[in-house]
């Protein structure tokens, strides 16, 4: 038995060597070969060109660092000690060399205060939320987690059973075993956790990579190739970046791309689509609208690795599909000389209605006599941001800034101390007898800094209807201090927000809290800041001349020596100053941020509703917002005061003014109210339905000598726009069956139905609902009452009425090809509705609205007629919007008048004057029809605009 024994025992130690010695390493070699790896295959996404095959949007390549976590651990400490390391290694190369670590998808970020806060919210912050704490849905969250605040979750992934981010945890010979400082900054932290989830979020997926960096410098792909070795799990990867052309001109059409969202995640893959974290989608414009089409297939390639990640062997590949192609109606060359002119023509009006004062009555005086003090531009170059208030007390900061630096931190003391005098004082002043400035500064804290800046005053929560409240806020007949005090006693204060010590406080302990809060808070917060500068400059603390050359001090005006000098010698003066560089366009009415700033132009083909130019002014730069946003960038955008992201062609909507009388004057002809040929004659005042609130003819003022228009046809009611006119068609349409005027909007409704205003246009991006009037026929019939439309279905109007009838839906889209040039969607043109009218009154519309253009050779484009033979037509409007601000100025119209190639329609907000929206869809015809030199139209400055804008506003 014993020698039985031996033997088994021989043959058994035998092959332990065989396998162990002999053939340990081949084995080894197949178990490592069996770990398979399937890894996904971006797709490339297609690019979007104009209608001659310009790209406007298309990927660059690029290269992103990965990470893919392939270690073994004992203990939680051990993993996080060691991806720690790599993390930290891997952060400090990228910052090194001039990268940043994509954060887009982590919805904590890091503001001025060293404060963190959610950068996302509703849904997707839910979403993230329950990402973090590894939650399957949000619903498996505790109240406890979806209540958490950023702090809280980051002070949770600092903690040692998480991230372990908090090194006081590990002694100092972890530390230094693992390359790890002694502790990590607030930043440190944001952007170590935001890699951290990244890599946590494919924890049950071993080797899957994760992004931590995209289009990384070749310096940084040097570096971290080098030291592979070092960061396990980390690589470099082939990748691709959205790239835009002409940014600004293209930017609110085109949209931009980032990393898809939770909410956007779970909409696409309901609708059958494949989408995973960290995948980019379109998020807004066209890049969101076509998404399904651009994001083309992905492809995936089964691989296996080493236990280090590496890959051995490949086993199958599929080639990943590329999107397809979109090519637009737009042309690109229309497009951005459309906007170049028509941000001419805001420079020119702001231009010309700036005074040289520090306030002006623009109550009185009614829209027409609107006036832009000096003054206003100086407020605005610092609550519009374009100076940086952080830069005056930078260690670069110049002479003059550190002076002016000087001088606001004694007008800020001076501040703080009334603030704190009205806060803490036993008798603190009611708000109605305050001084204009401690008003401002009373409502700031109450409306921007605790109700939208830092939600510690719960807006929902307040009682509308509470008498203590409203005399707060309607009668201001309280202090600041009692309302805050009441609103502590009425839970309208969120005091969780303070962080407090305890929950268990006196209500005057938790005002003092909050008192101190809000001094602290100010003292860091750059939009108060420009609000004690605006008193600066009121109070002549700060002088025009010093505000001007500032502006070349932080590099936002170009040196000229001639001008500086000037300026700063006291030759040319900052009223004149500031004209000029308007002039120039050096500064722009967008930067400004005045009324007017903003305006649309929409330029269709009338043959089939083509959308050949799309502008909205201002616009911004689409190329900082794609792949890895640029978070200041984007902030600076939100807070802009010109609202850059407001889409002014799809998303304005106001009145059309006298642009609409031409559905009037379909309705009242087809109803049989009026006939062509009768005759209405104007007296100046309407006062058929109110003898004590008569409605005006425009030429029925003291500028036109209290004058009326006489006996008026259709065709020259459409030329002179005489309100009395349509007014009393108004009347006829709005009367019942036996003739009674019931202002009834049946019949007038119908034909702006028909005319298309009954829907949105059909344009593929996101547009706002027309309104047709709902009463007061008389005011409907002139464009005014509640008539509200946007740019778009004003430029779907006027393409009905230039090919005689035919409503198309407006399109942006020629044709989708694929990747090989190969079409895949070619669409018809989509009619929306036919207008079946009588010759006759075609041809008086159309000849009412050539009319309009030459005017008995003094129309704004007679002179086209003359020198050129060329002839348009079209209809001007004014829509007013309050006494106390500039009109907003309306032109749709189309070309030539003969046989129309374009139709359009342009829109300037507050732009005071048909006359000057009429002007820039002149200037816009003669550059398509090549009437005159593009360079003479646009020459990069406001100049030729000037020439043509008069100050002040007419009615009509």
């Amino acid at each position: 038995m014993i020698l039985v024994l031996i033997v088994l025992a021989f043959i058994l130690v035998q092959r332990l060597f065989q396998l162990q010695i002999i053939n340990g390493e081949s084995y080894q070699t197949d178990f490592t070969m069996q770990i398979k790896r399937t890894r996904e295959l971006k797709s490339t996404r297609g690019n979007i060109l104009d209608s001659d095959g310009n790209p406007l949007a298309y990927n660059r390549l690029s290269y992103s660092v990965t990470f893919a976590d392939s270690g073994s651990y004992n203990s939680t400490k051990e993993q996080n000690l060691t991806l720690n390391s790599s993390m930290y290694g891997i952060l400090k190369i990228l910052e090194d060399n001039g990268d940043e670590v994509s954060t887009s998808s982590f919805a904590i970020g890091l503001d001025d205060n060293g404060s963190y806060y959610f950068t996302k919210s509703s849904f997707n912050l839910q979403r993230f939320k329950a990402d973090i704490y590894g939650r399957l849905t949000i619903d498996d969250m505790s109240d406890e987690e979806k209540n958490a605040t950023a702090e809280k979750m980051i002070e949770e992934m600092c903690a040692a059973k998480k991230f372990g981010l908090d090194l006081s945890s590990y002694d100092k010979a972890d530390l230094e075993a693992y390359g790890l400082p002694d502790s990590f900054t607030k930043e440190e932290i944001l952007k170590l956790a935001a890699m951290r989830s990244a890599v946590a979020s494919n924890s049950y997926q071993k080797y899957v990579t994760s992004t931590l960096a995209t289009d990384v410098s070749e310096k940084t792909m040097s570096l971290i190739m080098e030291n592979k070795d070092l960061y396990p799990g980390v690589d470099i990867e082939e990748d691709s970046i959205r790239v835009y052309e002409d940014s600004k001109y293209f930017a609110p059409l085109i949209g931009y791309t980032g990393q898809i969202s939770a909410e956007e995640m779970e909409s696409l893959n309901a609708d059958g689509g494949n989408y995973k974290n960290g995948d980019i989608v379109g998020k807004s414009g066209l890049e969101q609208h076509f998404e399904k089409e651009l994001q083309g297939e992905k492809g995936s390639q089964t691989v296996y690795v080493d236990n280090m990640g590496k890959v051995v062997d490949e086993e199958a590949e599929v080639n990943p599909e590329a999107g397809s192609n979109i090519q637009l109606t737009i042309n690109r060359d229309l497009q951005k000389t459309a906007y170049d002119i028509l941000e001419s023509y805001i420079a020119a009006i702001v231009y010309q209605n700036m005074v040289d004062a520090k306030e002006v009555d623009n109550e009185s005086g009614g829209s027409d006599e609107i006036r832009i003090p000096v003054y206003e531009v100086y407020y605005a170059l610092f609550e519009n941001q374009i100076l940086d208030v952080e830069h005056l007390s930078s260690d670069d900061a110049s002479d003059l800034e550190k002076q002016v630096y000087q001088a606001f931190l004694s007008k800020e003391e001076n501040v703080f101390s009334e603030i704190r005098s009205e806060l803490t004082s036993d008798t603190p002043t009611a708000y109605q007898d305050l001084t204009n400035e401690m008003k401002a500064y009373s409502s700031y804290i109450v409306n921007d800094m605790l109700a939208e800046g830092t939600g510690i005053l719960d807006t929902d929560a307040i009682d509308k209807n509470d008498e203590t409240y409203k005399a707060w806020r309607e009668d201001e007949t309280i202090s600041l201090k009692e309302f805050l005090t009441y609103a502590i006693s009425k839970d309208w204060i969120d005091i969780g927000k303070l962080q407090l010590d305890s929950e268990y406080l006196a209500s005057d302990e938790i005002y003092n809290a909050l008192a101190d809060y809000i001094f602290d808070y100010l003292k860091t917060d750059d939009a108060f800041t420009r609000q004690v500068y605006k008193y600066m400059i009121e109070e002549e603390q700060l002088s025009g001349r010093d505000i001007c050359l500032l502006l070349f001090d932080q590099g936002i005006l170009e040196k000229n020596d001639d001008d500086y000098t000037a300026l700063a010698s006291g030759t040319m003066g900052a009223y004149d100053f500031i004209r000029s560089k308007i002039y120039k366009l050096e500064l722009t009415p967008a930067q400004l941020a005045l009324e007017p700033c903003s305006g649309s132009v929409v330029i269709t083909d009338p043959d089939n509703g083509n959308v050949l130019a799309c502008v909205t002014y201002p616009s911004y730069d689409n190329n900082l917002l794609a792949n890895t946003m640029d978070s200041k960038y984007y902030e600076k955008l939100r807070t802009d005061k010109s609202s850059p992201f407001y889409n002014r062609a799809t998303q304005e909507v106001t009145a059309p003014g006298s642009t609409f009388k031409l559905v009037t004057a379909t309705a009242g002809v087809m109803e049989n109210k009026i006939s062509i040929y009768d005759t209405i004659t104007c007296t100046g005042k309407f006062d058929l339905v109110e003898k004590d609130n008569p409605i005006n003819c425009w030429i029925y003022s003291a500028a036109d000598g209290w004058g009326s228009h006489g006996p008026e046809t259709l065709e020259t009611a459409i030329r002179d726009s005489c309100n009395f006119y349509f007014n009393t068609v108004g009347y006829y349409l709005g009367q019942n069956e036996n003739g009674e005027y019931v202002g009834d909007m049946t019949l007038l409704n119908k034909y702006a139905e028909m005319y298309g205003f009954d829907s949105t246009s059909g344009i593929e991006i996101s547009e706002m609902d027309p309104q047709i009037a709902t009463a007061d026929p008389t005011r409907a019939a002139m464009g005014q009452s509640n008539n509200a439309f946007t740019t778009s279905q004003l430029a779907r109007y006027v393409t009905t009425l230039a090919n005689s009838g035919t409503c198309y839906d407006l399109t942006l889209l020629d044709k989708i090809t694929d990747a090989s040039g190969n079409t895949q969607e070619e669409p018809d043109p989509v009619v929306h509705n036919r207008l079946e009218l009588p010759q006759d009154l075609w041809t008086t519309i159309h000849a009412g609205m050539h009319d309009v253009t030459i005017n008995n050779g003094n129309g704004i484009f007679a002179n086209l007629q003359t020198q050129y033979n060329f002839n348009a037509a079209g209809k001007t409007g004014t829509a007013q919007q309050r006494t106390d601000k500039a009109n907003h100025a309306l032109f749709i119209g189309y070309a030539p008048y003969e046989n129309p190639e374009i139709s359009m329609a342009v829109r300037i907000t507050n732009g005071y004057s048909s006359r000057n929206a009429a002007l820039v869809a002149k200037d816009i015809m003669c550059y398509y029809f090549n009437l005159k030199d593009k360079d003479t139209i646009i020459d990069g400055t406001a100049g030729n605009a000037i020439q043509n804008v008069t100050k002040g506003s007419s009615q009509d």
